[in-house]
């Protein structure tokens, strides 16, 4: 699938595609509805001569860890355009596969919110001719990773861990030498987050207590429930229901928020894209799992240190059209006007004037 690339009249970028070579297709097998839809692809796949190759992104081995998403993408013989079918849980493990070999994905949703896919099941045909035909665009989405002061791991005893203090007590971790000379920059980990990492306390008793350093510096340490690190995709998932911004998903940007944090200041951060968000766990702070993009892949102990960062990769998500963010958020999120202003009257559907766009706002996105 090749690349060609327009300029819009307000100097913005659009991308599209010349042709689909080969279709990876992700599906959520526990849904009727998403087996069926899988089924549409696979025959409109067949008809084009397209490869199709199913991904299987929740089998474990027999040390109950995943493919890494290189080697699932490599038996998926390198597809260009990452099919989804399921709801946003879905959209995510097939974007973990597209980025690594730089695909694109397109989302088609079963779901329940569906917020991060594009199209519904009465639209697979029609949907994927415009992308083979070349005529889709392809938003750009800021993605996180991280390094740490060691490589995570689960431990044994997780699942007891995971009962949040109704299982055996496992005994106190050690305090690793983590001195910043001894660290330095830190291994880097191989994962990518769309949505969020996330650190949270691992038993219902012990508090996770974080350092938390912005631009080198420490910031604040807080003692909370979790605290969660969102890209601009992930601002409207846990960090919105935590209380958190949202942001748009043009904007390079990390969101850093607190969940239940015993302190006063518990309001959200946002940070530069080229800023990273680092992480202490105090010395005798409660264990710390970690999550990405609510798939748990590690537990980090007192002295631990991570940084979460902007990665290189960018996930790519088709669009069918022109996107409206805010429409959409407002519509899939149910987000209702305030009775008291619908009583002082309402509000035109757009603000869009029919005069020719003054020279000073031309350079605005979608004037």
């Amino acid at each position: 699938m090749g690349w060609h690339i327009e300029r819009r009249r307000t100097g913005r970028r659009r991308y599209g595609y010349a042709v689909v070579r080969a279709i990876g297709l992700v599906v959520h097998g526990g849904r009727p509805a998403a087996l069926a839809a899988a089924a549409r692809v696979r025959d409109w796949a067949r008809r084009q001569q397209v490869p199709c190759v199913d991904i299987d992104v929740w089998s474990q081995d027999a040390a109950g860890r995943r493919r890494t998403a290189w080697s699932e993408a490599q038996a998926a013989g390198r597809p260009d355009l990452v099919v989804t079918v399921g709801g946003d849980g879905t959209f995510l493990r097939g974007v973990r596969v597209a980025l690594a070999v730089d695909a694109a994905v397109l989302g088609i949703n079963v779901g329940r919110v569906g917020f991060l896919t594009e199209i519904g099941v009465e639209e697979i045909e029609s949907g994927l001719a415009v992308v083979h035909a070349g005529r889709a665009d392809v938003e750009s989405r800021l993605t996180l990773t991280m390094r740490a002061s060691r490589r995570l791991e689960l431990p044994e005893g997780m699942e007891s861990l995971l009962r949040y203090g109704r299982g055996p007590t496992l005994p106190a971790p050690a305090i690793h030498p983590s001195s910043v000379t001894e660290v330095g920059w830190g291994v880097a980990l191989d994962v990518t987050a769309v949505n969020d990492v996330v650190f949270e306390k691992l038993a219902r008793d012990r508090q996770a207590s974080l350092g938390v350093y912005l631009e080198s510096r420490l910031f604040a340490s807080y003692s909370a429930d979790a605290l969660i690190v969102a890209s601009p995709t992930g601002s409207t998932a846990y960090s919105f229901a935590a209380g958190g911004p949202v942001l748009s998903p043009r904007v390079d940007a990390l969101i850093m928020t607190p969940v239940a944090p015993h302190m006063v200041f518990d309001r959200s951060i946002v940070v530069a894209g080229d800023e990273p968000v680092a992480l202490r766990v105090l010395d005798r702070s409660g264990q710390v799992a970690v999550s990405i993009d609510g798939q748990l892949c590690g537990v980090l102990d007192p002295g631990d240190w991570v940084a979460v960062y902007a990665a290189p990769q960018r996930a790519r998500l088709i669009r069918l059209g022109p996107t409206d963010f805010y429409g959409r958020l407002r519509q899939r999120f149910g987000l209702a006007d305030a009775p008291a202003a619908l009583a002082d009257g309402t509000a035109p559907a757009e603000y869009r004037p029919h005069f020719p766009v003054p020279p000073d706002l031309m350079r605005l996105h979608e004037i």
